[in-house]
């Protein structure tokens, strides 16, 4: 009971960094949430602090990646090739958001002040930087296919446990349809914002409760018959 215990406390912790490094990432890089536009203004005002963006949420991904470690094994129990598939799902989504990171990395090259860019027109620099920017964004959001996606077999597992809320499993099969609805917007409907809101909003419920609730409380000791 102790190992389930502090597996759950583990995927908490894990968790919880990956919430903190993503909203970190959004605030000094306009990582994640961020529009094209906004990437840009931070890079132009605030070089450092959008380099320092952009490790932590290279960071972010890491922890997101040991946060499903985590559950996997705290779950894998209750149905080891579920625990798998959402393993393996989160793991292909943070391959996909790293290597977008290298387009955003290439595109901030363009808007600084290195020497050798001087032999190339502003405005031509600013529509590369642009182009791989978009790069980045449109990568981030093919990556919430599978961080969508994977939500649903945790959510399931969690739902099956018995020694978690089955409630949280709830809110987590609802996160997976709200990240998928972002998804779509996105690419579908890219000027209909408002269209994923709600989506949005039970996410962060979902997951911040899940989070809580590892950390805090662990996993409760399975009935016995």
């Amino acid at each position: 009971m102790n190992s389930i215990k502090n597996t759950a406390r583990i995927a908490g912790f894990f968790y919880l960094m990956f919430i903190a490094t993503s909203i970190l990432a959004d605030r000094l890089a306009s990582i994640g949430f961020g529009d094209v536009a906004a990437i840009v203004d931070k890079i132009m005002a605030h070089e450092e602090l959008f380099r320092l963006g952009y490790v932590t949420g290279l960071l972010s991904a890491l922890f997101f990646l040991l946060a499903a470690w985590a559950l996997y094994v705290l779950l894998k129990p209750v149905n080891e090739n579920l625990a798998l598939l959402f393993l393996l799902l989160n793991l292909a989504g943070v391959v996909v958001q790293c290597f977008s990171m290298l387009a955003l990395d290439g595109g901030s090259m363009f808007l600084q002040s290195a020497g050798y860019l001087n032999l190339f027109p502003a405005d031509q620099l600013q529509a590369l930087a642009t182009f791989f920017i978009n790069l980045y964004k449109n990568g981030f959001m093919i990556a919430q296919l599978f961080y969508g996606t994977w939500l649903l077999p945790l959510g399931y597992l969690v739902f099956k446990s018995g020694f978690l809320p089955r409630i949280l499993g709830i809110l987590l099969i609802i996160d997976f349809f709200g990240v998928l609805i972002w998804f779509f917007q996105f690419f579908l409907f890219p000027g209909y914002t408002v269209i994923s809101y709600p989506g949005l909003i039970a996410s962060a419920i979902a997951e911040f409760s899940l989070t809580l609730w590892l950390l805090i409380m662990g996993a409760r000791e399975l009935n016995q018959s």
